[in-house]
């Protein structure tokens, strides 16, 4: 899959994995507008061992997302070892992806994500335990640094192991999601490894994803807060254009991605919307108001009437 994405494209972007966001509309609207590859929502390798249908629920995806890699999280390779398996013959997914980075107290609590990147022996024997339990490729996502470990003696300690990809989050543990991107460690992240390598973190323009790619001279980009509310990056960027679009642009993909919401997963959880909605109209005239009124949305009737009234 990933050799072909890179034949296919001289720049691979890719729509980052964020737990809460990432869900199967979201995926849609990004590939409508030129996402190259989708990561799913964070799934728990130990939930797929022993309680999978929910996770498999959540991690399901059309054929329109493809190629699509699903993204698992845990610190127990017995867990891993299963997981792929039941991911691999529940959904048939184009690649599977392990995290390394999430700084989430919930998944932190279980030595995973970022907290598992720290300990390099048990990383190893994750990342050994996937390769040796499917035939899907396997990628990575990990920070540019966590406490005193890097990613350049991360991916030095993953030598001799059939990793494809790497997406390199260019913020440390401690920077979280703000603060200025490590350009320079993913640029020497190509002595460590030899596969795809995405950088991520802080592209919202046009230019940010030129200045990142040249800085880096990474292989794409994975792009995560920069798509929320704003899923036409891809296309932005792939064409130099502007990632501003009027209010009525905007409205009109709002409603689209809703619409999208409720036919896939039902009314019940329109309310879900309501976070991406006020992505959406983040930096319009009015977002304040705006806001007030799309965190009280019950219903896409509450959407359009929102929506309408700025128009």
């Amino acid at each position: 899959m990933w050799d072909k994405l890179k034949k296919k494209n001289k720049i691979i972007y890719a729509l980052a994995p964020m737990a809460g966001y990432t869900d199967s509309a979201f995926r849609q609207v990004c590939k409508e507008f030129g996402a190259d590859v989708v990561y799913s929502e964070l799934a728990s390798a130990a939930a797929l061992c022993y309680a999978p249908k929910k996770t498999l629920e959540l991690l399901a995806f059309s054929k329109k997302e493809r190629p699509y890699v699903a993204q698992l999280f845990g610190s127990e390779p017995k867990h891993f070892e299963k997981a792929v398996k039941v991911v691999g013959k529940g959904i048939k997914p184009d690649g599977i992806d392990i995290n390394f980075g999430c700084p989430v107290p919930k998944v932190a609590k279980q030595k995973a994500g970022a907290e598992l990147f720290k300990d390099l022996k048990q990383s190893r024997e994750v990342i050994k335990a996937v390769i040796g339990s499917t035939d899907l490729p396997v990628s990575i996502k990990t920070r540019s640094k966590v406490g005193a470990v890097d990613v350049l003696q991360f991916l030095d300690n993953m030598k001799g192991l059939d990793i494809k990809a790497v997406m390199i989050h260019g913020r440390t543990l401690k920077q979280g999601f703000s603060g200025p991107i490590d350009c320079e460690v993913i640029k020497k992240a190509r002595n460590y490894f030899n596969g795809i390598i995405l950088a991520n973190g802080g592209v919202y323009t046009h230019d940010d994803a030129m200045r990142i790619l040249d800085k880096t001279r990474a292989d794409g980009l994975g792009i995560g807060q920069g798509a929320l509310g704003r899923p036409w990056i891809f296309k932005a960027i792939r064409t130099s254009q502007n990632v501003k679009r009027a209010p009525r642009a905007v409205f009109k993909v709002a409603l689209k991605h809703a619409e999208l919401v409720e036919k896939l997963r039902g009314m019940a959880v329109i309310i879900e919307m309501r976070k991406h909605l006020c992505w959406y109209v983040q930096g319009l005239p009015g977002a304040k108001k705006m806001r007030e009124e799309l965190v009280k949305v019950e219903n896409l009737e509450d959407i359009r009437k929102v929506l309408v009234s700025k128009n």
